[in-house]
């Protein structure tokens, strides 16, 4: 009996002790950011000291053998490892409403008391939470690194954030008249982003939003079998054809490809790069930080020995992560990568000048020097400003260094500033969603995404009125250029990279077809006539520069009735492809010039042309076609 006072006794203490200690909370307002550390601390300590359901059990079992009550009795100062399972095992909470209350005071340092004095963890039977004794100050220092050094700054996210992405894009081209502006000029563009995103979003079972949706990238995204050029001295090659609408009857497309001349391996130049790597607190999510290290790690694998390369990250403060390495040196170079990893804000301007700074240090004057910089762009400290941006970009890629952009993420992706920088920077803006499309960027298409054969890409199509009434480009809206820029070689353009193919699509309504625009009442007609009808429907010119020249070279060839094709179904059949992944794109935006045509119509045209397919690409693009036609118009906010 009298041990069964003394353990009544010791219980009603315990009780008392935490409920002081639960008043004494409850009254002190907490700041929000040390709970969990705390607790983490104070874990094994609540351990040691026993429970009232233990006292309780103890004073239920007297009549045990004698063995079985010296057991209890030692349990009074058991050590962390004995003391585990009594802890876990402890009832769970009665009222959770209170006691998320009371986590939520914890995340900080009380006021008036210091922090390691109260740590929580489990209830009593009585319903109040228990307090343990003070914690050791050698615990209490461990309590100041979290268990992840990457959880320094940010919790992993449970999901993406919804509806904060950024876009570059511009309302879709409208029908012009060709005997009022018969010129059509542009800059080339071999961006693949905009395709890589769209497919993340199908894959989440979520239309993309129209304005993700450049429908030239999702077109450039295939590699096609155009006839190549013969030597680098002249590295492009136009081909054209010309072949019935099949979403419009009556008007007709006329496809332009370029193909670019592709390097040998041994005879590609060095290549000085520098990562600049985002290591953010948004950079977390295995889609993000952890995608790009395994992306980066491939490209290494890809480089030659003499080439070098430096790492930079960017987080609260830009570090210099690696000095300019030669890839000779791969494991350090591999370790280096694997270390990284993410929190803190982002501080990307000074991240960009650091990687620059690294480059220009290290600068091949017979190489390809170029920074790539990988991102969500969550550029959120630092020069904010695009157009600053933009400009010290431009001022570096005068010096000979170039930018590539590898953006990841999805939520919070800012691919307006990622477009804004590729451009500038005479490099490409990618979107990595997948090892497989890191793989294709990286590894299969290294040599066009590192090494240009051309820069400074122009074309100008000048449409015959005798033979086009109208035509309207297919995509490209952010890429036109003014008719005066095409001659002017101080006006920047894109870059084609070794090997790559380009493609442009126009759509025309010929002489005599069903008019989109209607004929101004006062305006000039042309005069009718009987002659036969010309041979050209238009006539295309390409500038471009090589490498390391600043004066550009002009290629033409006129689009005649010899690459005429009189039914679709006897055209190119890369053509036909390309044709079939514009309409998805033109539907995606919202179909204001497809009409009726739809998926099913896609998906009958790709079949047909999917051809040689060695990497799956085409066969994937039939099963997105195929999940657009279930996917949700939105993604569901989350609370």
């Amino acid at each position: 009996m009298k041990r069964t006072r003394y353990l009544l006794a010791a219980s009603l203490a315990c009780i008392i002790a935490g409920s002081g200690a639960y008043l004494h909370l409850m009254r002190s307002p907490q700041p929000q950011d040390v709970a969990v550390r705390v607790e983490r601390l104070a874990s094994s300590d609540v351990a040691q000291a026993p429970s009232t359901v233990q006292a309780k059990q103890e004073s239920e079992s007297q009549a045990q053998p004698q063995t079985q009550t010296q057991t209890a009795t030692q349990a009074g100062k058991p050590s962390q490892e004995a003391a585990a399972p009594s802890a876990a095992a402890a009832p769970p909470p009665a009222r959770p409403r209170v006691e998320n209350q009371i986590a939520g005071r914890l995340r900080a340092p009380m006021q008036g008391a210091p922090s390691e004095m109260y740590a929580f963890r489990g209830r009593t039977d009585s319903g109040l939470t228990r307090a343990s004794p003070p914690a050791p100050a050698s615990q209490m220092a461990q309590a100041e690194v979290p268990r992840n050094a990457h959880q320094r700054e940010h919790a992993p996210a449970a999901s993406e954030s919804v509806g904060r992405d950024k876009f570059a894009n511009a309302p879709e081209n409208a029908f012009k008249v060709a005997r009022d502006a018969p010129v059509s000029t542009l800059s080339i563009d071999v961006d693949t982003a905009s395709y890589a995103f769209v497919r993340a979003q199908l894959n989440r079972n979520v239309l993309p939003p129209a304005a993700s949706v450049r429908t030239e990238e999702l077109i450039n995204y295939f590699p096609y079998a155009y006839e190549a050029p013969a030597s680098a001295s002249e590295p492009f090659r136009a081909n054209v054809a010309v072949f019935p609408n099949p979403w419009a009857e009556g008007r007709k497309l006329i496809r332009i490809g370029v193909k670019g001349y592709a390097l040998q391996q041994t005879s590609r130049p060095r290549a000085n790069l520098v990562f600049l790597i985002d290591t953010s607190g948004s950079m977390e999510p295995q889609n993000r930080l952890p995608l790009v290290k395994q992306s980066l790690a491939m490209l290494v694998t890809q480089l030659k020995p003499e080439d070098r390369i430096a790492i930079v990250t960017y987080a609260g403060n830009a570090g210099t992560a690696l000095e300019p390495t030669s890839v000779s040196e791969k494991a350090k170079i591999l370790a280096t990568i694997d270390r990284l990893e993410a929190g803190g804000s982002t501080a990307g301007a000074e991240g960009i000048r650091q990687a620059y700074a690294l480059a220009e240090q290290n600068f091949d004057a017979s190489g390809v020097n170029r920074v790539i910089l990988a991102t969500d762009g969550d550029f959120n400290v630092g020069i904010t400003n695009k157009d600053e941006l933009k400009g010290f970009v431009e001022r570096q890629r005068e010096k000979g260094i170039f930018l590539s952009v590898l953006g990841v993420g999805v939520g919070n992706y800012n691919d307006a500033l990622a477009q804004t920088l590729a451009q500038n920077g005479n490099g490409v803006a990618a979107y990595i969603d997948t090892i497989n499309e890191a793989r294709k960027v990286l590894v299969e298409e290294a040599s066009s995404t590192l090494f240009p054969i051309g820069k400074d890409v122009k074309i100008q199509v000048e449409f015959n009125p005798e033979t086009v009434a109208e035509y309207r480009l297919i995509g490209y809206e952010t890429r036109l250029l003014n008719r005066d820029d095409f001659s002017n070689d101080k006006v920047d353009a894109g870059d084609v990279g070794s090997g790559q193919t380009v493609t442009a699509l126009y759509d025309i309504v010929p002489v005599g077809g069903p008019r989109v625009v209607d004929d101004l009442r006062y305006g000039a007609q042309a005069p009718a006539s009987d002659s036969p009808s010309p041979a050209e429907y238009a006539f295309v010119k390409i500038r471009y520069k090589l490498p390391r020249s600043d004066q550009s070279v002009l290629v033409s060839t006129p689009v005649d009735r010899a690459s005429e094709h009189g039914r679709f179904e006897d055209a190119p059949l890369d053509a036909r492809f390309a044709t079939s992944v514009a309409a998805f794109g033109e539907i995606l935006r919202g179909g204001k010039h497809t009409g009726r045509f739809g998926y099913d119509d896609v998906l009958r045209i790709a079949s047909a042309a999917r051809g040689d397919d060695p990497y799956g690409y085409r066969s994937e693009f039939l099963q997105l076609v195929r999940a657009a036609k279930t996917a949700s118009a939105m993604q569901p906010l989350r609370p």
